[in-house]
């Protein structure tokens, strides 16, 4: 099979650091080959270069047959390149079909728009990715599954050689990732190449042709994904072996730190009632759509609730807002982090302390050098992947945006953590990081509850486990009666 792309000795430096160091990579025609590598490893930056984001330092594009001379990212697409990022580029407000052929609405003599082609063949596009959605709808209607369709639509009406897919199940639930992934086996059969960029080791062998790792910014391997396994991957990508998934645990709960009682909002909360204790790990299980983080808003005051006891350490709280939360040393680490978790054009330092000015204001004014201390010391302790504390926290890979957001609530001293999604969308390495780093949280008495859709994670860290169902709590289980079958069991609605 030949070759579509050769990308040749790419360069690129941010801040004196470099991302990429003479990378060699390949795909080959009608391929689904898997990128893959730790947080920062240089997977988005040379896919950034690839789609004209970005402007390599030094190197070489060829791409069906011709070198490419990349301006910007139109000149990528007219070639027959597109990409599809974690932060989906469509527009809430407009529909489908706009949305689709913006910029490129086909036009009648008279100059107007076509509206009737142009929904047209939007539709013929939606069917063959058997989406069946009428092009008028609004965007910012349709679940989260259905806009990633909407941008393989989109790469589709531009005639797309190459898809570049970056975590695209990331935000997926099980019946959508497998919808997906039949999409992604019709495109191989019409010739289509896509570059997957993943952290889900699983989805490597389950649709992977190929695959290369990257490792600080280098290239370690590019292989057949027949002939490798999970274990060899892990050993690429972080350089060692990861010899337990999960590190063990060894503290034990202790005294009841918080109560929750009667929690619920119309339509969406029902009587959550549970207990957190110090130095436990809870977790919280439940599909997509459960009320799991919707729960986790209530409890931390970013979202209004009906009804609800909060009680911590024996006394009650009236907690209406985040700011009630964080003095009472409770912090939420959210499910969207780039919305919710981090302000993208403020500096790393910034964001780490962010929600403990107090602590670095000498008088009225922020303490510049007493404030670039304290943020070094979390820096170091979550080994933050930066060239410095100034720089953008948008310049920083998403497992990286995610330690910091971990840094600032770490800077809060909280005694309660609320982790949505803790390692959504973040490397084996790192995982295994953050895991020993609540462990170390749990071993000093704090108290850590757990969102996760991942069920490994739940029954690896956690001392007990409630799962949800439609806003409702359906199942409570301590550490030794965890099995899979009874989470699923109970996300499904069966009361247990």
């Amino acid at each position: 099979m030949e070759n579509i792309l050769e990308m040749k000795k790419i360069n690129k430096q941010f801040f004196g650091v470099k991302a990429l160091d003479n990378v060699d990579f390949s795909v080959k025609r009608g391929e689904v080959h898997i990128l893959i590598g730790e947080n920062g490893a240089g997977k988005s930056t040379l896919m950034k270069i690839l789609s004209g984001a970005y402007h390599m330092d030094s190197g070489t594009i060829k791409f069906d047959g011709e070198e490419l001379h990349i301006s910007n990212p139109h000149y990528i697409q007219n070639k027959g390149i597109s990409i599809i990022y974690q932060e989906f580029n469509l527009i809430p407000e407009m529909s489908i079909a706009e949305n689709i052929f913006l910029g490129r609405e086909p036009k009648k003599k008279t100059g107007l728009i076509d509206w009737k082609k142009m929904r047209e063949e939007t539709k013929d596009l939606l069917n063959k990715l058997e989406l069946d959605v009428d092009p008028k709808t609004i965007v910012k209607t349709l679940s989260v599954a259905q806009q990633q369709f909407v941008e393989i639509a989109k790469a589709l009406s531009f005639g797309a050689k190459l898809i570049i897919m970056d975590e695209p199940s990331a935000t997926l639930t099980p019946k959508e990732i497998e919808r997906l992934f039949l999409v992604i086996k019709e495109l191989k059969e019409h010739n289509v190449s896509i570059i997957y960029i993943s952290h889900h080791l699983d989805e490597v062998f389950q649709i992977g042709d190929s695959l290369t790792v990257l490792r600080d910014g280098k290239l370690v391997n590019s292989l057949s994904v027949t002939s490798t396994n999970k274990n060899e991957i892990i050993k690429m990508m972080v350089g060692r072996e990861l010899k337990n998934t999960y590190p063990k645990r060894s503290s034990k709960p202790g005294k009841t730190l918080l109560e929750i009682k009667n929690l619920s909002k119309k339509n969406v909360l029902k009587d959550i009632e549970f207990t957190l204790h110090e130095g436990e790990i809870l977790g919280v299980a439940g599909l997509v759509g459960s009320g799991r983080t919707e729960m986790a808003r209530a409890i931390f005051g970013a979202d209004s609730k009906d009804s609800g006891e909060i009680t911590l350490n024996g006394n009650d709280l009236k907690i209406n807002s985040p700011k009630d939360s964080i003095k009472n040393k409770i912090g939420l680490l959210p499910e969207d982090r780039k919305r919710q978790g981090v302000v993208l054009g403020m500096s790393v330092k910034s964001n780490i302390s962010l929600a403990s000015l107090e602590r670095v204001i000498k008088r009225i004014l922020i303490n510049g050098k007493l404030e670039q201390q304290k943020v070094g010391h979390y820096f170091d302790i979550l080994k933050i992947k930066a060239p410095n504390q100034d720089v953008l926290i948008q310049s920083l890979s998403g497992g990286n945006q995610q330690k910091v957001v971990l840094a600032k609530w770490l800077f809060t001293d909280c005694d309660i953590f609320i982790f949505d999604e803790p390692t959504r969308g973040i490397d084996v390495g790192a995982k295994y990081e953050i895991y020993q780093l609540m462990n170390k949280l749990t071993d000093h008495g704090k108290a850590i509850i757990m969102i996760s859709s991942e069920m490994p994670e739940i029954i690896g860290m956690s001392d007990n486990v409630i799962v949800m169902h439609n806003g409702e709590i359906t199942g409570k289980f301590k550490r030794e009666e965890l099995t899979q079958e009874k989470i699923m069991t109970s996300a499904a609605g069966e009361v247990n």
